[in-house]
């Protein structure tokens, strides 16, 4: 029987990576673009760079005008509330692009690049923080993740903030004293970290530069400052709770399921907040095994377009030839 072929997104908040490979695991192309994020760019530019980027793919591998894919699977950082997963489900489906298509949120690209695992949570803390579970009868857990509307604590941007926050509350007295100071003053060359959020409101510092304080915070947690100590403390508990409610609300914490870490934030392995949060998954799930993200989540995202082809999980051999390929 002649392959299938499929087509499968895995869109981020900086980019879109698309592949398009056939149900033998072969890789025919890959192409990428910026951010396909309805939450960014909106729902009809979303829908158009998705279109753009699939015809990209179908024109490098040379696939004929009148082969139709089979499968078209995408993942979108963005595609969080329920509602939003269905306006997208119908705008990529009106598209044409595929017989079949299937639009949802970015962690489950994610989770499947990091495990074949049936029961399993993913956790992902790059510029925003989220997770998501799966279990092996087809119930999934996910939160809204609308930032601090929904509750949420942490991601890479978030921590950025907070840096700047007690390096100015250590430098003018409101908060302790703090070594955050000094580190952000020199991370920008300013005399004082007041000047840093001044220059930042004023746009003498473009507002993307913000971001480069997370390592920072990181840097002088790992130099045994108390303040940036106490936030790094906080992020693990922070991603210790989404696995707890991810993984108790389909009834996984006394089960032998997996944990995935992604995100840059996650995958950097900061040992004090890396070996903080093994010790606490291990106290909440002694049967859990934790993993962190090797894979490119568009890797995932094939994957999850090949298991629907293949009626279930893809064979080892397919799955090693798209993990190779990718």
């Amino acid at each position: 029987m002649t392959a299938q072929l499929f087509a499968a997104a895995d869109g981020g908040n900086s980019k879109t990576d698309v592949v398009l490979g056939d149900s033998d695991g072969r890789i025919l192309a890959r192409v990428s673009g910026p951010t396909s994020s309805p939450h960014n760019i909106g729902l009809p530019a979303c829908l158009k760079l998705l279109g753009d980027l699939v015809g990209q793919a179908r024109a490098a591998a040379a696939v004929p005008a009148d082969l139709r894919l089979s499968r078209l699977q995408v993942y979108l950082a963005g595609a969080d509330l329920p509602i939003e997963v269905e306006r997208l489900n119908e705008g990529v489906a009106a598209l044409g692009l595929a017989d079949a298509v299937t639009v949802d949120n970015d962690l489950f690209a994610l989770l499947r690049a990091g495990t074949a695992a049936a029961d399993a949570v993913g956790v992902v803390c790059g510029a925003g923080i989220n997770a998501v579970g799966r279990a092996r009868d087809g119930r999934t857990s996910r939160f809204p993740a609308l930032g601090q509307l929904s509750g949420d604590w942490g991601g890479g941007q978030h921590l950025a903030a907070l840096a700047l926050y007690h390096a100015v509350r250590g430098e003018d007295g409101r908060g302790p004293a703090t070594a955050l100071t000094g580190a952000v003053t020199a991370a920008y060359g300013l005399p004082t970290a007041e000047d840093v959020s001044v220059a930042l409101h004023l746009g003498d510092l473009p507002a993307a530069r913000l971001d480069e304080l997370s390592e920072v915070l990181f840097a002088v947690a790992a130099d045994g400052d108390a303040v940036a100590g106490r936030v790094v403390t906080r992020l693990a508990a922070e991603i210790e709770a989404l696995v707890k409610v991810a993984a108790g609300r389909l009834s996984l914490l006394d089960t032998a399921y997996t944990v995935v870490l992604g995100g840059g934030v996650l995958t950097a392995r900061h040992p004090q907040l890396h070996g903080d949060i093994l010790a606490r998954i291990a106290a909440l799930s002694p049967r859990a095994t934790v993993t962190v993200l090797s894979s490119l989540p568009v890797a995932g995202a094939a994957l999850l377009a090949l298991d629907d082809l293949h009626g279930g999980h893809v064979p080892a051999t397919v799955e090693a030839a798209v993990r190779q390929g990718l």
